[in-house]
């Protein structure tokens, strides 16, 4: 009976942790609407909501300029994108996720990280430089 109670707990201390999990996400959502960058993040949303082809988010996200976003933006934007995606996939009866093997095409959510998250640096920025011979 005490093993039973135990479980009971568990079930509800998670249940409690995700609801929490979940409504921090939703307040940073909400925020990062109401921010400075909240017309990109709208379009987005926009873009998720009926969300059919991983390829139209793809060129979606190729026509924004990240690099005018600030990075928290930049972040819960990828959540919603993560989810947007993962629920795509679940309904075409696929796994939720499927990073590729070495080799294989790029993953539509990795192509989107790397271009939300990869671009010159701003001016000031520091940047770390590997040696090489500027001469070549």
């Amino acid at each position: 009976m005490r093993r039973r109670t135990i479980k009971d707990q568990e079930l509800v201390n998670h249940s409690r942790l995700a609801r929490a999990w979940r409504k921090w996400h939703r307040e940073q959502l909400e925020a990062a609407l109401a921010g400075v960058h909240g017309a990109v993040l709208e379009r987005l949303m926009r873009e998720l909501k009926d969300l059919q082809s991983a390829r139209t988010l793809v060129d979606f996200i190729s026509a924004q300029d990240w690099s005018v976003v600030d990075a928290d933006t930049r972040l819960i934007a990828l959540h919603q994108i993560n989810k947007a995606i993962t629920k795509l996939r679940e309904r075409n009866s696929l796994d939720p996720i499927s990073d590729p093997l070495p080799g294989q095409p790029e993953s539509a959510f990795r192509i989107i990280r790397k271009l939300m998250t990869s671009f010159p640096p701003q001016a000031g920025e520091h940047t770390e430089v590997s040696s090489v011979n500027i001469g070549e």
